[in-house]
């Protein structure tokens, strides 16, 4: 079993997140995936084993498979092609790290939703509305949309991102970037939601971040994983309620079912749903790469 809780790397730290180490190696970024898992704003006491390889090697494939729509910052996700000063931490780094060009990142998170759920249904619910965008009246929970949405938000470095209209956006990085952002984040979710589909899942939403090296612009940070998107199985997908999912959704969904007001130490995770949930982030990494988890 292969447990990363944290790192402490002899480099120079640029950030250290909710789950990820992201160190500086001269002018190249080092992301490290640990198996830390947050929700509602906390990181839980207990990690899920290999949930930060999962996650690295999903947005590797990603990576790989939309090259001819949008350039990317990834450099290399394999150890023995890093810096001669790396090799010797291949045991921490070993699949759940991804050596990264730097990049300036635009200060938005963009969403696309293709189905009604999470915050987009409590929205509907109270004002028949996502993000200011109207919706026909009498849709259901999980229910697929019309269209998918682009419903960007703020990047906040602590506590909750803000959604905000594609005008405010516009405001912020300027028309063009603003127009290209969400082209490139409706095209990926289209494309990637159909490959997805052919291997059973449903990609009911996900979130996109950009950057751009020398004016071109690239996409950043991870991508289509079970930690940026939801991840329903389609063979049990059924509008009308909350869909069983291969993300951290069964985690948040304990925590919802002990009672804990979000604001205090989040409760600890029970054996069974640890298990329950490294099974759900091993599923999504086979189906998704077509390969056995083997790390």
């Amino acid at each position: 079993m292969n447990v990363v809780v944290k790192t402490d790397l002899p480099l120079k730290i640029f950030k250290k997140g909710k789950v990820r180490d992201v160190y500086e190696v001269d002018d190249k970024l080092l992301l490290v995936a640990t198996d830390r898992i947050s929700a509602f704003d906390h990181v839980l006491h207990e990690p899920i084993p290999n949930k930060g390889i999962c996650l690295t090697q999903i947005s590797r494939f990603w990576f790989e498979y939309f090259r001819d729509i949008v350039p990317n910052h990834m450099i290399s996700a394999d150890v023995s092609k890093y810096p001669d000063e790396l090799q010797k931490f291949g045991d921490i780094l070993n699949g759940r790290s991804m050596l990264v060009k730097k990049a300036d990142v635009f200060p938005i998170e963009c969403i696309v939703r293709g189905y009604l759920s999470g915050s987009g249904w409590r929205s509907y619910q109270k004002t028949g509305e996502i993000c200011g965008i109207k919706l026909p009246p009498g849709l259901k929970e999980s229910q697929k949309l019309d269209e998918p949405l682009f419903t960007p938000s703020t990047k906040a470095e602590s506590g909750h991102d803000v959604n905000i209209s594609f005008e405010k956006m516009k405001e912020l990085i300027g028309d063009e970037y603003a127009e290209r952002l969400k082209e490139l984040s409706l095209k990926m979710y289209n494309r990637g939601t159909e490959y997805a589909c052919e291997k059973g899942i449903i990609i009911a939403d996900t979130k996109f971040e950009f950057g751009k090296i020398d004016d071109e612009i690239i996409v950043v940070d991870e991508l289509l994983t079970p930690d940026s998107s939801r991840f329903w199985p389609a063979d049990l997908y059924e509008p009308g309620r909350s869909q069983p999912s291969f993300d951290k959704q069964y985690v948040r969904d304990y925590l919802v079912s002990t009672g804990w007001d979000k604001n205090s130490s989040p409760p600890h995770l029970s054996g069974d749903v640890i298990l329950e949930t490294q099974k759900k982030y091993q599923e999504a990494y086979e189906r998704i790469t077509g390969e056995k988890f083997m790390f």
